[in-house]
């Protein structure tokens, strides 16, 4: 069983036992947190799609960790107008391992 979660501002294809990164959650390490917004709940050849949310339909995850992504590099140049601009970000994440997906 799978489904398509929202949060952060991302959708994800989630099943039992997988881990994602998501946008940063404000939850301790091992605490459970339920995602309540699912768009859409497959198993097998069935796939029942929200409109917008699945009702009653949940996936409990717990944190396993919190952490920042690589550096991502922003330069932007004028050419011939002796113009440079560097600059870095590091985006935060919360590390969850699915599991429970209910319909």
């Amino acid at each position: 069983m799978y489904a398509v979660i929202k949060t952060g501002g991302k959708q994800y294809k989630v099943a039992v036992g997988e881990k994602i990164k998501v946008e940063q959650i404000a939850a301790d390490v091992g605490q459970e947190v339920v995602i309540t917004e699912v768009l859409a709940v497959g198993s097998g050849d069935s796939l029942k799609v929200g409109t917008p949310l699945v009702s009653g339909a949940t996936v409990k995850t717990t944190v396993i960790s919190h952490g920042r992504h690589d550096k991502v590099r922003i330069f932007k140049m004028r050419r011939r107008k002796h113009y440079q601009k560097r600059q870095g970000h590091r985006q935060n994440y919360t590390e969850l391992s699915i599991d429970s997906v209910n319909a």
